[in-house]
């Protein structure tokens, strides 16, 4: 009996062409389906944002074109007499966040490193998950709580303090004129409360990206626990943590109706260095005026709108650079 010995290294059979064809022409199908979605949803996201600017500018165009430059850096804001200067509201707006960042940040990041680096295992996760549901909360429930709860003491304690001041020539500006519980301060301090459980929720993520080779190689060192965060956790963390801060002012920045409760409603809002006086903020400027305003009136409340949403997209896109430029900045130290 004669054995054939077949060739082992010509070419494929042609069963297993065929096999590979269908198998390739089969994963098309879903690929380019695939494809498909992730193309419609990105141009979905820029259709959304075109149709907003087109909106909104077209609305507030009256108002743009009319008051000119002055729209934009005047205080002047009588929509009795038909004049409108919106600097007073941005001016408002960029205090009170400045307030909820300041005392947002240092709070956040210190709750952050409390649950990733110090805590036990069980109490880290009561502090997660405490921290989930308040930044779940509704803005009108803070806003409902610094009523309740922040505005009597804090008029009390505003009314003191510019008593003791009210000789000392700066400090007398700054906080010399609290007759109330509604202020920037106020404003402040609830926006505070409400971004910080954002911040800690994104800067606790950040931390736990931080390797645990680097840590545990500062700590065999020598380094305490302490220098280990110092010197290795936060110059890590840095880029992500930058972002943290950015998306809280972002939150701050657009908050409607807690400010709306507490910021004091100033009918003509001016720059002062007074964070214990009533002002106004943008957003509470809109939503409290929006319903019943109509003609150059309505387009300049719109125009306060146009105007925060530009200032927004710029921090958001002045937040990425500065992230990428601080990862690029510690990869390159690395």
């Amino acid at each position: 009996m004669t054995v054939v010995d077949l060739p082992t290294n010509g070419p494929a059979p042609a069963s297993a062409e065929m096999a590979s064809a269908l198998a390739s022409s089969k994963g098309a199908g879903p690929d380019k389906a695939f494809r498909g979605l992730a193309v419609a949803a990105g141009v979905t996201v820029l259709v959304i944002l075109a149709l907003i600017t087109y909106s909104t500018t077209s609305s507030a165009w009256p108002a743009f074109t009319k008051y000119g430059a002055g729209y934009f850096f005047s205080t002047d804001w009588r929509p009795n007499q038909q004049h409108f200067g919106i600097l007073g509201f941005a001016w408002g707006t960029a205090v009170i966040s400045f307030i909820g960042v300041l005392l947002a940040v240092p709070t956040s990041i210190g709750i952050a490193l409390f649950a990733t680096e110090v805590a036990p295992r069980r109490l880290r996760r009561s502090i997660t998950t405490v921290m989930d549901l308040l930044a779940a909360v509704p803005s009108v429930v803070f806003g409902l709580v610094g009523v309740l709860v922040l505005r009597v003491p804090l008029g009390k304690l505003f009314r003191s303090i510019g008593d003791s001041v009210h000789g000392v020539p700066v400090l007398r500006d700054v906080l010399g004129q609290g007759s109330s519980g509604t202020s920037l301060l106020t404003a402040g301090i609830v926006l505070a409360i409400m971004i910080t459980p954002i911040i800690t929720s994104v800067s606790r993520e950040v931390f736990n990206t931080v390797p645990r080779n680097d840590k545990e190689g500062a700590l065999a060192l020598g380094a305490t626990r302490s220098e280990m965060i110092t010197g290795v956790v936060i110059p890590h963390s840095l880029g992500g943590l930058t972002g943290a801060v950015m998306l809280g002012l972002g939150r701050a920045m657009g908050e409607t109706i807690a400010v709306t409760l507490l910021i004091g409603a100033s009918s003509s809002p001016r720059i002062t260095a007074n964070i214990l006086g009533p002002s106004d903020a943008m957003p509470a400027a809109i939503a409290r005026n929006l319903s019943e305003a109509s003609g150059d009136f309505r387009a300049a409340l719109i125009g306060l709108g146009v105007t925060l949403f530009v200032i927004t997209m710029v921090i958001n896109v002045g937040s990425r650079r500065l992230v990428a430029v601080v990862d690029r900045r510690m990869k390159g130290a690395a």
